[in-house]
C-alpha cells in the first residue's frame, strides 16, 4: 500500500514536471514511465504477464532514456549515475525473465527498478533559479 501510495505522489510530481507551460517534456523519461506503470502496478497485484512481455522493451525504454538529450529544464548530470544504474537493472530483469525466474526475484527486482526510477524523477530537475 505504502508504494501505492508513493507511486501517487510521485505521479502527481511527473505531471507536474511536464505540463508546466514553460517546462519542455522529456520524451524518452515519459516513455519510460509509461512501461514502468504498466508494469509494475499489475506486478503489485501478482500479474507478472505484463513484465514478462514487456521486459525487452523495458530495456529499450531505459537505454534511449539515458542516451537521449535531456530538455534544458531538466539536469541530467544529476542523473546519470542513477540512469546507469537503471538500464544496468532492465538488462538484468530481462535476463531474469529469459531466465524464467521465480514471480518473487521478478517481483523484487522490479519494485527496485521502480524505487530507482523516483530516485532519477526526484534528482533530475534543475534548481529553480531566483
Amino acid at each position: 500500500m505504502k508504494k501505492m501510495a508513493a507511486f501517487f505522489i510521485a505521479s502527481f510530481i511527473l505531471i507536474g514536471f511536464t505540463q508546466g507551460q514553460e517546462k519542455k517534456s522529456w520524451k524518452e523519461m515519459n516513455e519510460f514511465h509509461t512501461v514502468m506503470s504498466e508494469t509494475f502496478h499489475p506486478a503489485e497485484e501478482g500479474k507478472l504477464g505484463p513484465i514478462k512481455k514487456r521486459s525487452q522493451e523495458m530495456v529499450e525504454k531505459a537505454v534511449a532514456w539515458q542516451k537521449s538529450t535531456a530538455p534544458e529544464s531538466y539536469d541530467k548530470e544529476k542523473v546519470n549515475a542513477s540512469l546507469e544504474k537503471l538500464v544496468k537493472g532492465t538488462k538484468e530483469l530481462n535476463q531474469l525473465v529469459k531466465a524464467k525466474s521465480s514471480d518473487k526475484v521478478l517481483t523484487d527486482k522490479l519494485s527496485g527498478l521502480h524505487d530507482i526510477f523516483h530516485e532519477i524523477m526526484e534528482k533530475c530537475r534543475k534548481e529553480e533559479q531566483h
